[in-house]
């Protein structure tokens, strides 16, 4: 680890975390675009993350609600990385989580859910896409249908998360953006940054003057902008950054 940032975390006050795919590998769950990722080692599955294809196509929609009807993500556990940010808030650093993923991991690791920014939408809860009311995804599931309907009004149900071809919310995203300009720290974890707008939260941070740490096992669109990037097992080493910052 570097000694330099070591010496510029501890004592911090602020800390923002952009988290994505790789912070939960550790759990359990596949990243997407990883050596073993979903859309590596399917390249069609990215079809069913599509809205037009969603909704255009019924027999897309059975494989996307066949793959969360097994996804890992429901047996998954918080692993070292989540525990650590959860503590770290704990212990009185403001930690304040812009996710992009839709496991709901940081919010069980002990983070408030009002600290976890949840960019690209939650696996948790279903929404229909015609009168926009929201069920349980779990309850959904349970039903057992391949393709559900909505029942106050048959339109097409949709996990509550953003697909290619999906805005994101904008007021989320303004918040995100308000709270990377605020923090003097953006921890840019397990994301392949290549995923926009949630990506350039990174510049926003950098021109607030923010210190940008990268720490992913591969290359980044965003590791020039980065004070730091460390390519380090995220699991070993987002507990040893949190400790460097909890030392005062």
């Amino acid at each position: 680890m570097d000694g330099k940032l070591l010496d510029r975390l501890r004592g911090a006050r602020r800390i923002a975390v952009l988290t994505g795919a790789g912070i939960s590998t550790a759990s359990g769950i596949p990243d997407y675009r990883g050596p073993e990722g979903v859309w590596t080692r399917t390249p069609s599955a990215v079809n069913a993350f599509t809205l037009a294809n969603f909704m255009a196509d019924a027999e897309v929609r059975r494989d996307f609600w066949r793959t969360y009807a097994g996804h890992a993500a429901w047996r998954a556990e918080p692993n070292a990385a989540h525990r650590a940010l959860a503590e770290l808030d704990g212990a009185g650093v403001a930690v304040r989580v812009l996710t992009q993923n839709v496991d709901g991991l940081h919010q069980r690791a002990g983070l408030a859910a009002r600290k976890v920014l949840e960019l690209h939408g939650s696996m948790h809860t279903t929404r229909c896409t015609g009168c926009a009311a929201g069920f349980p995804t779990t309850e959904i599931l349970a039903s057992g249908d391949d393709d559900p309907s909505c029942p106050h009004c048959g339109g097409i149900l949709k996990l509550d998360v953003v697909l290619f071809g999906q805005l994101l919310d904008a007021d989320v995203l303004g918040h995100a953006r308000n709270i990377a300009a605020a923090s003097g720290f953006l921890l840019a974890i397990g994301s392949s940054l290549q995923v926009e707008p949630a990506a350039s939260l990174c510049t926003v941070a950098v021109r607030a003057g923010a210190t940008l740490v990268v720490v992913n096992r591969d290359p980044t669109p965003y590791d020039d902008d980065a004070a730091f990037v460390l390519r380090d097992d995220i699991e070993a080493v987002v507990p040893e950054l949190c400790a460097a910052v909890g030392n005062r």
